[in-house]
């Protein structure tokens, strides 16, 4: 009789996993529109719904650096139907906040490492700086004055400009917003005079002229706009800052789920015509296995934990 409901239980089990999915899934961006994670996560939604057969829909739930939205997911069930995108907070919040309530690691199942990107030195156009050597001769000259916006504590914006500072010798103060899309907002309006935001979320602004890009973050310089140095080559030794972009679950997430979904991220995403398109916007597509992105994750704990303390980089 135990043998008899065992093989029900795996009959309809597998069932289950044979019909996934069955209505649409959500894929939650703990940042709000406008900022890198968000528009990365609708890029990949729109690519994936095609492929699945249902629609991956983006839900912002921004908030704490991240956190608001994690904790969605993290609290979520683990049916393959509330998934998080999410980039180096996802893994660095642990070390700036007393309390963070997740581990990235024991929590969540990774499915995929979606794609890297790094980010623009940006200014606004008033701003008399069209080069890093003339923005830190600035910052210099005006020491406490001049001011970053970036998406909140521990974002990428936050520990790109923080980096630029210790690197340069100079102290540019951080001016915290609610995520990428309002931090570019700000420099946009003049709030603030400069930003360190992703190349996906503000390629498009610096080619209409709503802010000049001086540099990216990146070792290399981009195929989307060839003639911007590197910040490390425009006069900043050892500086390199590149964000990634990660997919993941709920623990106990079944794995034949979570192949689906892989399989799915990879078909949707490595077509030349896709890798070309991420290109454009700034984006390299990585759609990694999950295993490479679990890898991966761990590393960058390791990485930004020792960072933040070596760098002296504080929650506030």
């Amino acid at each position: 009789m135990i043998r008899v409901l065992a093989l029900a239980f795996l009959l309809l089990a597998t069932s289950a996993f044979a019909q996934y999915p069955a209505k649409a899934i959500r894929l939650v961006s703990p940042f709000p529109p406008g900022g890198s994670v968000d528009v990365v996560g609708r890029l990949l939604a729109a690519k994936v719904s095609e492929t699945l057969g249902q629609q991956v829909v983006v839900e912002n739930r921004s908030g704490a650096s991240g956190v608001i939205g994690t904790e969605v997911v993290l609290n979520a069930p683990p049916d393959g139907y509330t998934l998080l995108i999410n980039t180096i907070p996802f893994v660095s919040n642990q070390f700036l906040m007393p309390r963070a309530p997740y581990d990235p690691l024991r929590d969540f199942v990774s499915i995929s490492l979606v794609a890297s990107a790094p980010s623009f030195v940006t200014v606004h156009p008033s701003l008399p700086a069209r080069s890093i050597p003339e923005l830190i001769a600035l910052a210099k000259a005006k020491p406490g004055q001049l001011y970053y916006s970036a998406a909140g504590v521990g974002t990428n914006p936050h520990i790109a400009g923080e980096l630029f500072n210790l690197l340069a010798g100079v102290n540019i103060i951080a001016v915290q917003f609610k995520g990428g899309g309002p931090a570019d907002t700000a420099l946009i309006a003049g709030d603030v005079g400069v930003t360190f935001g992703n190349v996906s979320q503000e390629i498009g602004h610096v080619k209409a002229g709503r802010m000049r890009a001086l540099a990216v973050t990146s070792a290399k310089r981009i195929s989307a706009m060839p003639e911007l140095p590197t910040v490390a080559e425009a006069g900043v030794p050892g500086y390199e800052f590149d964000t990634w972009f990660v997919v993941v679950a709920p623990k106990g997430t079944p794995r034949p789920i979570v192949d689906t979904l892989n399989a799915h991220i990879r078909k949707g995403l490595t077509t030349p015509e896709q890798v070309k398109f991420y290109e454009d916007r700034g984006l390299t597509v990585i759609a990694s296995t999950p295993e490479e992105a679990a890898t991966y994750l761990e590393s960058e704990q390791k990485k930004w934990g020792r960072v933040i303390k070596e760098r002296g980089i504080k929650a506030e």
